[in-house]
């Protein structure tokens, strides 16, 4: 799959100057481009995939006794005091046995529909207090030789029936058994409960300082901007540069609430796109042409526009004489602004957010039931 967000090029000819006086042609190109509509399903897809491999080496390599607990971020998720989970713990002889949250734990207006639970069940889940130890949980046993199938048995739940719209809005723990945390290679895009806890400033000065190496530029080195961009967005992510979830097309990806936000390093010119679809299958309207022009002339940096069915937000950071500075700006503002529209914008002119169905409501009358949520 080839995500062209902003990258099929428009006649130069046709871009308007910038509010700056304008821009040269090469650089026209591409702030002014004509992008075709992104396969961002397989974007979503391609992460699962991901999460699951990792985490099915995770099962081989860990010793018994490990802990395992992946939990749907409700912070994030906006499902407010339900919170779902899956442990999984490694027992000796290989054997792994595994525990899905049921409706016993979740409040009401959340619990699992009979769909749901059906849809546990042809998973391979058994029932509540059928397998040994699993109490009001769902239970489930394998070995470790099944790695592979059961951690995609386990992306499946947390994705097909649980409603995680995209393993960066899990968030995993693991510890031994005397109750130590493990650490352990990142499971995709998840993120680790164990996260440093030092000063942000401090990292991110520290982070300045690297990618500002005296003596490169952009012209003979364009690695090198891929290089500092990396260091800059992993610092702001208190990660690191390795565990960064860069996608097939070389997208570095970013939750942002209910949005995900995309961070493109380009080389002719050179150029940081840090962008968003705000809204997908949302139908173009006069209206919303003119909504999405209101909304960018407010905007301090960045824009707004509609390309086939989906609105984008983009905001550009040059990559000649790059400044950190400018790309950490470009990333706040967008994550902000891109979990922002997309309800705004919703709400106005309907279409789907990036993660779809995988949206949750804040808050369900107690009748309704909770049907699974399917991307």
């Amino acid at each position: 799959m080839t995500a062209d967000h902003p990258s099929a090029p428009a006649d130069p000819s046709g871009g308007a100057p910038t509010e700056h006086g304008g821009t040269p042609e090469h650089h026209e190109s591409v702030l002014l481009d004509e992008p075709t509509t992104a396969d961002l399903r397989a974007k979503v897809t391609q992460a699962w995939q991901e999460f699951a491999r990792a985490f099915a080496e995770r099962l081989r390599d860990l010793p018994a006794g490990t802990h395992i607990e992946l939990t749907l971020d409700p912070t994030a998720s906006g499902t407010g005091d339900a919170v779902y989970s899956i442990s999984v713990d490694l027992d000796t002889d290989g054997r792994i046995s595994a525990r899905a949250v049921g409706n016993a734990t979740l409040p009401t207006g959340y619990r699992l529909d009979r769909a749901a639970v059906a849809d546990m069940v042809a998973l391979g889940w058994s029932p509540p207090g059928v397998v040994e130890g699993s109490g009001e949980d769902f239970g489930l046993a394998a070995t470790s030789a099944e790695a592979s199938k059961l951690a995609a048995l386990l992306s499946r739940t947390l994705r097909d029936v649980y409603g995680a719209p995209h393993p960066a809005f899990l968030v995993y723990l693991v510890h031994d058994s005397a109750g130590k945390p493990v650490p352990v290679e990142p499971l995709g895009t998840a993120r680790s409960e164990f996260g440093p806890d030092r000063d942000v400033e401090a990292d991110l000065d520290e982070a300045l300082a690297a990618a500002a190496a005296p003596g490169a530029t952009v012209d003979k080195d364009v690695l090198a901007l891929d290089e500092r961009v990396r260091t800059v967005v992993s610092t702001m992510l208190k990660s690191t540069a390795d565990q960064l979830q860069v996608d097939q097309d070389g997208d570095i990806n970013i939750r942002a609430g209910s949005a995900m936000v995309f961070v493109r390093v380009r080389d002719n010119p050179p150029l940081v796109d840090v962008f968003s679809p705000v809204l997908t299958q949302v139908e173009p309207t006069e209206r919303l042409y003119v909504k999405l022009s209101e909304l960018t002339n407010r905007m301090p940096i960045g824009r707004l526009y509609c390309a086939d069915d989906t609105v984008w937000a983009s905001i550009p950071v040059f990559g000649r004489d790059f400044q950190p500075t400018h790309l950490m700006l470009a990333v706040q503002v967008m994550t902000g602004l891109a979990d922002e529209l997309d309800d705004r914008l919703h709400g106005e002119f309907g279409g789907k957010r990036f993660f779809g169905e995988g949206d949750k409501p804040g808050k369900r009358d107690e009748g309704e039931p909770r049907t699974g949520m399917y991307l």
